[in-house]
């Protein structure tokens, strides 16, 4: 059959009776579409798009587009400027688990919206957590744009599922202040009860209160120094970095009412050289998050206070929260080491809502004013060498 002449391109009949599209790209090679068409009408306007495509500077080489999701995802991950250590293991390992089963050895120009959609159906149906499937969704989002934006090499990102990158994770509990004080006491060792009041009053992050050392902190207990982080790299243990984001580099002033317990703690804990870590474990090494809890009974000491449920994070969780009340939007984000404000409107929309806020911070004025009469301390004990769980100087409300 006699081909029927365009301006632009032509569509061909072939022995099958299927039809063909055949263009000259902007390279000028003869190119022909990987699929074929049973309609002729069907070729031939997917030529015009095509050509429009061209016209739009909007056209890729379907060629480019075979290469694999799983290859090009590696790559993409280590020529990504700028990713620090922690994000690219987080990367990896989201990749890992939730993504190259399914998707690893299909190349990019074959990943569709339903493929998209099957996929993160299967993670859910699977088992995997809202909040887990939606990292991995925005990851492969990510990806995937970079694919259709920069290098060219589909189209367009399949990854147009609604509210398929939105976490929903379960409310937090939030410590009372008598609760942060209970928990500080019920440490088994004394030297894990400034760590805990420090953390919850001055909102730090399990990274930022572990790596703090004796210059982080003023000699008077008045302020704290967030400089840098540890975190735990797989195949090279605790890493010393620079905080999760450039807001986070702040010094912190610390509440008067615990500066005691933080003086004490450097008196009888830390080290007297100017590196010297503020927190460390029994034996003076880095403080790891998985050995913590074991040592100190963590589950049954956040059962003993009616949190069952609460993890390490959630003290900064409950300072976050108990600083927002009459604190400015600035304010909070200074103090919880956060670039971006969305952070902290969660937490002075949590407390400004809710009319109770406002008589507990009216009750708090009356209970200011019978501090002296209400508020008692005990007196700090010697220096325990062995951690044998002494009473230290700590506040106690009645």
């Amino acid at each position: 059959m006699a081909n029927k002449r365009r301006r632009f391109g032509n569509v061909r009949q072939l022995p099958s009776g299927r039809w063909q599209v055949r263009y000259r790209g902007p390279d000028g090679q003869l190119r022909s579409l990987p699929r074929t068409f049973e309609a002729k009408r069907d070729a031939e306007r997917t030529l015009s798009v095509v050509e429009t495509q061209l016209i739009q500077d909007d056209w890729t080489d379907p060629k480019r587009g075979t290469v694999t999701f799983g290859d090009y995802a590696q790559r993409w991950i280590t020529q990504r400027p700028g990713l620090r250590p922690s994000t690219v293991q987080l990367y990896h390992r989201l990749l890992r688990k939730y993504v190259l089963a399914q998707l690893g050895d299909v190349a990019l120009n074959k990943i569709t919206t339903v493929l998209v959609r099957e996929w993160r159906a299967a993670l859910i149906a699977e088992g995997v957590s809202q909040t887990m499937a939606a990292k991995a969704y925005r990851l492969l989002r990510a990806i995937l744009m970079t694919a259709a934006l920069e290098d060219r090499l589909i189209p367009r990102n399949p990854c147009q599922i609604r509210g398929a990158d939105k976490e929903y994770s379960e409310e937090r509990p939030v410590l009372t202040v008598a609760q942060v004080l209970t928990l500080a006491e019920v440490m088994p060792y004394r030297k894990y009860r400034a760590l805990i009041l420090i953390t919850a009053f001055c909102s730090l992050r399990w990274g930022e209160v572990t790596a703090l050392r004796r210059c982080d902190v003023a000699p008077d207990g008045s302020w704290v120094r967030v400089s840098s982080q540890f975190i735990d790299l797989v195949g090279r243990g605790l890493v010393r970095t620079p905080p999760k984001s450039r807001a986070g580099v702040r010094t912190i002033t610390v509440p008067a009412a615990i500066r005691p317990e933080l003086v004490a703690h450097l008196r009888d804990f830390v080290a007297p050289r100017a590196d010297a870590l503020v927190f460390t474990m029994l034996r003076g090494g880095p403080m790891r998050r998985g050995n913590f809890n074991p040592l100190v009974k963590w589950g049954k000491a956040v059962a003993g206070i009616g949190a069952p449920s609460l993890r390490f994070h959630d003290l900064r969780h409950t300072g976050n929260t108990l600083a927002a009340p009459g604190a400015s939007l600035r304010d909070l984000m200074t103090r919880m080491g956060h670039d971006s404000p969305r952070a902290a409107m969660i937490y002075q929309h949590a407390t400004t809502v809710e009319d109770r806020a406002i008589a507990d911070r009216l009750s708090g004025l009356v209970d200011a004013h019978h501090a002296e009469s209400n508020v008692t301390a005990t007196q700090p004990g010697d220096a325990d060498d062995d951690d044998d769980g002494s009473t230290g100087m700590l506040v106690t409300v009645r």
